[in-house]
């Protein structure tokens, strides 16, 4: 007979917008163990498992903290209610709570007051002050939350998937039946409240349960944390009009966007390497849904990922961006190296929107096709085996070749093709292995020369290219050659850099946030705090408790290309005190990097 042995949840603190999955491990008569499904459609002997999930709501109403989601909130931002900010970032569950995040609450403040405070002086009445003993001016906290706020005012007006039904009332608790199916996903209205699952054996004849049910009890449904925006500001200093037409794109006539972003696979997303996040905003259920929420967000034309498993892309990413317009194209990472599960592999993604290009063509760039090639040519048959021993890291590239479906404001030649062409990598990560990393752009730029010298054709390279400012890669990049006495050199045992004068392309590149350290004026030279006023990049793309540094880059071709605006930066202010990335609010390690171009006019001949 059928027999359920365990149940369990991967996480006990749901979240809403993130599905449940629980465990299910069952004895068949036809085999010892299993997690297989058992349906009504399909029984095994007669039997099958009939699955209910139910919301158990308590009559006293419960607030969740803004900080840390899994807590019960005990004070309320008054401020925050006056200003008219989404009550849910109002709540803290202690002083010190709200105290520590203090720093990071008062952009929410200044930035609510910027959008809609018309009344001088009241600002400061309403807001009040707040000092690092914890106390507070008047009007800012209320100390005292009562049991009587209420609920309503936590939820986004979302319905349950299924009509809840009133199972059962006692002690002061109401169950309320929310599904009917394995899986669930937690709504609004389910925030604050724990959830039940149970699991029973039944009779595919009678329709009666066979013995007990297995019930398993989650935490308090908490809601999805939401970071600020992050603004598209003007590398002229004056924030972007209008921000959105009205299906969403930037409107800006002639222009379009590219994100490039390393989502952290979630084969490195381990509770080892990244012990402060909480395990839940590790999960991949959650992270995946707010990642999408953060990329979709961002409504960028063009849209680079690193670090997407191929399992990921196939069964999420790809259909998931589809509904929102996007085309999807995939370079998974090759498997020499690699000995894990092929299908959890990662790779670069390139998606673009349909009404906005066409895909014209795709190149695959594979670094250890290169190496081998490279072997072949110029090392000694004796020293092969341990050259490509350096050399194979299954590091990949996507180039794809597109054509914009929009004008360029009627300054274009009549009838002509406007291509771009969007390169998108993800460079190997060892810090000792700085010849490979040089050895890997310098050959996916050798391969966009050969594009570029075929047609004209303006460029990006995008990706995480494991290298810091100032770096030989980054040099290459950026300034067209390496140094000969770059330190990076030094690191050289298969003589593959050298000579050092063949390290160039003739590709006028640019980094696209440069552009911020020539902005004099407004809301640019806010962002120029957050750059390196030694190299002209972002002080930081990738932010952990053990490293700090800049990584990732949108590179472009300055002879055919203009940066209009870019996507803000994030500062120690952005992130909450004492945390690194990735958390609740953001999702991977890396940040977003996102650039708005507009095509140079041509000239005619």
């Amino acid at each position: 007979m059928l027999t359920v042995l365990r149940v369990h949840l991967p996480s006990d603190i749901p979240i809403v917008g993130c599905e449940l999955t629980p465990y299910v491990l069952l004895r068949r008569p036809d085999k010892p163990v299993t997690t297989d499904d058992v349906t009504e459609s399909n029984p095994v002997d007669g039997h099958f498992l009939r699955y209910k999930w139910y919301r158990i709501q308590s009559d006293k109403k419960v607030a969740i903290c803004s900080v840390h989601p899994s807590e019960q909130a005990t004070l309320q931002c008054l401020g925050c209610l006056k200003a008219k900010i989404p009550v849910a970032k109002s709540y803290h569950c202690s002083p010190k709570c709200f105290s520590d995040a203090w720093q990071h609450h008062r952009v929410l403040h200044e930035r609510a007051a910027s959008a809609g405070n018309e009344n001088g002086n009241e600002e400061e009445e309403v807001f009040g002050r707040f000092n690092s003993t914890g106390s507070t001016g008047s009007g800012v906290v209320n100390m005292s939350l009562s049991g009587s706020q209420s609920s309503s005012s936590l939820t986004n007006g979302a319905t349950p998937l299924y009509p809840p039904t009133v199972t059962q009332r006692s002690g002061g608790e109401t169950w309320f039946e929310v599904g009917r199916s394995k899986t669930y996903t937690p709504t609004a209205d389910d925030i604050g409240h724990v959830l039940k699952f149970e699991c029973v054996v039944v009779d595919a004849e009678t329709k009666s349960p066979v013995g007990h049910a297995n019930s398993i009890l989650t935490s308090r449904v908490i809601p999805a944390p939401s970071p600020s925006p992050r603004r598209l500001i003007s590398v002229s200093g004056v924030d972007v009009p209008g921000h959105l037409d009205l299906d969403g794109r930037i409107s800006s006539a002639g222009t379009f966007t590219v994100l490039s972003y390393n989502i952290l696979s979630d084969a490195y997303a381990t509770n080892e390497l990244y012990s402060y996040c909480p395990s839940w905003a590790l999960s991949w259920p959650y992270r995946r849904q707010n990642l999408l929420r953060e990329i979709v967000g961002y409504r960028a034309d063009i849209i680079c990922l690193q670090e997407v498993q191929s399992d990921h892309f196939e069964e999420f990413f790809a259909p998931e961006l589809d509904k929102y317009g996007y085309q999807a194209l995939f370079k998974r990472k090759t498997a020499e190296v690699f000995s894990g599960n092929i299908n959890t592999i990662d790779g670069c993604a390139t998606f673009f929107r349909r009404d906005r290009f066409s895909h014209v063509k795709k190149y695959e760039v594979e670094f250890n096709k290169a190496a081998q090639s490279l072997t072949d040519a110029v090392v000694p048959t004796a020293q092969k085996k341990s050259a490509l021993n350096r050399l194979v890291k299954d590091n990949v590239a996507l180039i794809v070749v597109l054509e914009a479906k929009f004008s360029n404001q009627g300054v274009d030649n009549p009838g002509k093709r406007q291509l771009v062409c969007v390169a998108n990598t993800h460079v190997n990560v060892h810090q000792d292995l700085k010849d490979v990393k040089l050895w890997q752009v310098h050959t996916l730029l050798k391969g966009l020369e050969k594009i570029a010298t075929s047609a004209d054709i303006p460029m990006l390279v995008c990706g995480d290219f494991n290298s810091v400012p100032g770096s030989a890669p980054h040099a290459l990049l950026a300034m067209g050659k390496v140094d000969q006495m770059h330190p990076d050199l030094a690191v050289d045992p298969l003589q593959i850099l050298r000579p050092v004068s063949k390290l160039t392309h003739q590709l006028p590149l640019v980094s696209a946030y440069s552009s911020f350290a020539r902005v004099g004026v407004g809301l640019g030279l806010e962002q120029r705090r957050k750059m390196d006023p030694g190299t002209n990049e972002p002080l930081f793309t990738n932010c952990t408790r053990d490293f700090i540094s800049t990584h990732d880059y949108i590179f472009y071709s300055a002879d055919s290309l203009t940066v209009e605006s870019l996507l803000e930066l994030l500062d120690e202010d952005s992130l909450r005190k004492d945390t690194a990335l990735p958390s609740p609010e953001w999702s991977s390690d890396h940040i977003a990097l996102l650039a708005e171009f507009r095509c140079k006019p041509r000239i005619r001949r």
